[in-house]
């Protein structure tokens, strides 16, 4: 085998040849990937989502691995494998889902959301940025490697799903039945942001999940609120009150026990949130809110990132259409989202939960709930080599080191892996760019973060290959 170029200073000249040299190619190979309606929510794009799995595949053959699509009881699972490095090369797993969100409304894009353009330095298309074109980005980084080198420096296997979008279980069962065969030093995944144009990031937590639904019944149907107003308890006054309790005057969660297991961030990565280029200003603009709240003593970063929250994501009760219907509702319903940090349990969430609720009820009706989903929060172990390779990797193709950043949302296949492959570290390391539309009309990638994501992903596998005996 052909011992690979040293990793360092101008190591990557081939490879950057290769990418200038094939650019134009490589993005119309992208663009046919993004005319595929891979829309997995809706079952009229049944045909389309294999269709998408074949696709994938026969560009992995392309570049140079062996690659299978594997049926479910839901979307096909794509594999991809290249484990020719030697048994002392680490072994990388890069995961990404080739499914993409619903277009509509259609009549809000600029250009058909299954046409892709470019515009401004944009790619606009479904699928550009979450996660068809960040996956191909790690397609073309492999196929780089080995048409100017012949071999990678790295064994690697790519598993995509089909139901990223839908939250389908078919890949945890799949983990499952193929944990030996997945087992790897490293995941990588890249469907995430970078903090900002020019100044990529690696997010080292993301929050988890547990989600309620609370059901308050009282009266066998709705009452005339003249005839039995003061006279019965109003659901939806008593769950009004459920919910006011769920927080402190300062924004704090009053459920007892709620943060006993909620682990702080080190005070250093907690001044490098604060040194990070961010304007509050900023965020309520985009919220479109007239000011922003949380629990007191964070930033707004730092709620974000670093705390848990208690939110109310829906509510419904009684007469809510036109004119007046003097009513006291038989039933009201609240939806409620915890998101979660480490070390907090979703299971233990749910009995504080619950007997919180249960404290609050007024006498006079009854409060049920439901526990609908869970997902425990995830932290990185930021010395494992994976990220001092990242870190390397960064620096030689954007000019300066990634910043260190948290997600405030929920990817439930990265706890997947660390509990079902033996907790190997876990790099996010995305290319994506805030703005960029991922589940609203007129999604876009940045035609430049594309072009250096596949000149990092690239380079990534050469530094962690750094230091061992060439083959």
């Amino acid at each position: 085998m052909t011992a690979a170029p040293a990793a360092g200073a101008g190591a990557a000249a081939d490879l950057d040849a290769y990418f200038a040299a094939n650019g134009e190619r490589i993005r119309a190979e992208l663009f046919e990937f993004l005319r595929i309606p891979s829309v997995s929510a809706h079952d009229e794009h049944r045909a389309d989502m294999a269709a998408a799995a074949d696709w994938l595949a026969a560009a992995l053959r392309t570049a140079g691995l062996s690659a299978a699509v594997h049926p479910t009881a839901g979307h096909p699972i794509v594999v991809g494998e290249w484990r020719q490095a030697g048994a002392d090369a680490p072994a990388v797993l890069v995961y990404g889902h080739y499914d993409v969100q619903p277009p509509e409304p259609i009549e809000s894009w600029e250009s058909p959301p299954f046409a892709p353009a470019i515009r401004d330095g944009r790619i606009y298309a479904r699928g550009a940025s979450d996660d068809k074109g960040q996956l191909f980005l790690h397609v073309s980084a492999m196929a780089a490697h080995l048409a100017t080198r012949g071999t990678l420096p790295v064994n690697v296997t790519l598993l995509a799903e089909g139901e990223e979008e839908v939250g389908g279980d078919n890949l945890a069962a799949f983990i499952t039945r193929h944990a030996e065969r997945l087992r790897c030093d490293a995941v990588v995944i890249s469907d995430t942001e970078m903090f900002a144009p020019g100044l990529p990031s690696i997010i080292s937590s993301l929050r988890g999940i547990a989600y309620f639904q609370i059901d308050v019944r009282g009266p066998a149907a709705d009452l005339h609120s003249g005839i039995f107003g003061g006279a019965v308890v109003n659901p939806a006054a008593a769950l009004a009150r459920i919910l006011a309790g769920f927080h402190d005057p300062a924004g704090r969660i009053a459920i007892p026990g709620f943060y006993d297991r909620v682990r702080e961030w080190p005070a250093e990565l907690r001044r490098q949130i604060a040194a990070l280029p961010f304007v509050e200003e900023d965020l309520r603009r985009r919220a479109g809110a007239p000011a922003l709240g949380g629990e007191a003593g964070y930033s707004a970063l730092e709620r974000l990132w670093t705390r848990p929250t208690c939110e109310v994501n829906g509510l419904r009760s009684g007469y809510t259409g036109a004119g007046a219907k003097t009513v006291i509702p038989a039933t009201a319903m609240a939806k409620v989202s915890c998101r979660l940090v480490a070390d907090q349990d979703p299971e233990e969430i749910h009995r504080l939960f619950s007997s919180h609720v249960e404290r609050m009820t007024p006498p006079g009706v009854r409060a049920e709930v439901a526990y609908l989903d869970g997902a425990r929060a995830w932290r990185a172990n930021l010395d494992a080599p994976v990220f001092g390779a990242a870190r390397r990797a960064v620096a030689a193709v954007f000019g300066r080191q990634p910043v260190i950043t948290g997600g405030g949302g929920s990817i439930p296949v990265v706890g997947d892996f660390q509990r079902l492959l033996g907790a190997p570290p876990v790099l996010l390391l995305g290319f994506g760019l805030p703005g960029g539309n991922a589940h609203a009309p007129n999604e876009w990638l940045s035609l430049d973060s594309f072009e250096r994501g596949m000149r990092t992903i690239a380079r990534l596998w050469q530094e962690m290959s750094a230091g061992r005996p060439a083959a």
